[in-house]
């Protein structure tokens, strides 16, 4: 069940079989089912448990009085939703399917011994939150500074590449469930705006988009063009250096 998770987490830090096992009985303890477009968590709730994305896709959004709503951030599988939240009284978010998707609700209590039991797993959870804060800033720097064709093709180098790291691409596609409406939310443009861009982005030979398939003939070039640099994303082991002087 923490297939994904245990992926990602051994982009940081290197597990061991008892790292791994509290991981999938953490996952197991309970699941529950979504379909599209269905909150996980809404703002101002209380947040009790740790939701892990287990299959599907998520997104953490805020949403203006008048109904203007602005995505955060693209959870995908293998990804925990809120794990910094659970010592606060209330949510300052939301969170919501953007798929049918599947989550494992975690007590706080047991991420909690989790932590305690495991220096590995503590360092990795800890490596994964910087990432999430270094993932933000790139998306403060997107809305911020880039145009509207390099905010888009930024988005999905990054999806893409954080699929590829827990093995969720086929080749040079990968599953891409977001409509335009949403990647307009993520990027603050609007819908035609960002039909546009991906018209664009097909006419230049950079995205080929089937259905809810994304295909990146040439992510090189499609990175060039979005000005980006996958560091932020860490995914290259440097975590391990923390490991040294384990046995």
């Amino acid at each position: 069940m923490a297939t994904y998770l245990i992926r990602k987490l051994e982009h940081f830090t290197r597990l061991s079989g008892d790292d791994k096992q509290a991981l999938e009985r953490a996952a197991s303890l309970r699941m529950r089912r979504l379909g599209s477009r269905e909150d996980i968590i809404r703002e101002g709730e209380t947040p009790k448990r740790i939701n892990l994305m287990l299959d599907g896709w998520g997104c953490r959004y805020k949403t203006l009085e008048d109904g203007r709503r602005q995505i955060a951030a693209f959870l995908l599988p293998g990804d925990l939703c809120d794990v910094p939240m659970f010592i606060l009284s209330q949510m300052d978010h939301s969170i919501s399917s953007l798929s049918p998707a599947t989550v494992a609700e975690i007590p706080k209590e047991v991420i909690l011994d989790i932590i305690d039991a495991s220096p590995r797993l503590s360092r990795a959870l800890w490596w994964n939150a910087l990432v999430e804060e270094a993932t933000q800033r790139e998306w403060t720097m997107n809305l911020g500074r880039r145009d509207a064709l390099e905010r888009v093709a930024h988005l999905l180098c990054e999806v893409f590449i954080r699929l590829r790291c827990v093995g969720l691409t086929d080749g040079d596609s990968c599953e891409l469930p977001a409509t335009q409406a949403e990647l307009g939310d993520a990027t603050g443009l609007s819908t035609v705006h960002v039909n546009r861009t991906l018209q664009d982005l097909r006419a230049r030979g950079l995205v080929v988009l089937k259905g809810k398939t994304l295909t990146i003939p040439d992510l090189a070039a499609l990175q060039d063009i979005a000005l980006f640099n996958a560091n932020y994303l860490h995914l290259d082991h440097a975590g391990h250096e923390l490991d040294a002087n384990d046995p």
